[in-house]
């Protein structure tokens, strides 16, 4: 039983249990959120693929945290020049635990 869902411009492949890190939503931790943008659907060993979505589909996931990933090192140089500019970025993401896949028939 698995489902392919789209968030933050990002597609991920869930299973109910499954943890996954996803672009920052808005959602305190231990809130519930429900994602309709649902691309892939399969269960009993029965594939339904939404054009674009699959109608009736919805999958709820519980959001655990909301934290920053590793820094990432950014550096520019231009030879020649005495140009050298360090900085780093660290990207938010949100934690959420997939609960349940639903297909309204």
């Amino acid at each position: 039983m698995l489902s392919v869902i789209r968030t933050g411009g990002k597609q991920y492949i869930v299973s109910p249990g499954k943890k996954i890190k996803i672009e920052k939503l808005e959602n305190k931790p231990g809130t519930e959120v429900a994602f309709s943008d649902v691309l892939l659907m399969e269960k009993a060993k029965s594939l339904e693929i939404g054009k674009p979505t699959v109608k009736g589909a919805k999958v709820t996931a519980k959001v655990l945290s909301q934290r920053k990933s590793k820094k990432t090192i950014v550096f520019k140089y231009s030879p020649k020049k005495r140009f050298k500019k360090k900085t780093g970025h660290r990207q938010s993401f949100t934690e959420v635990e997939i609960k349940n896949l639903e297909e309204q028939a």
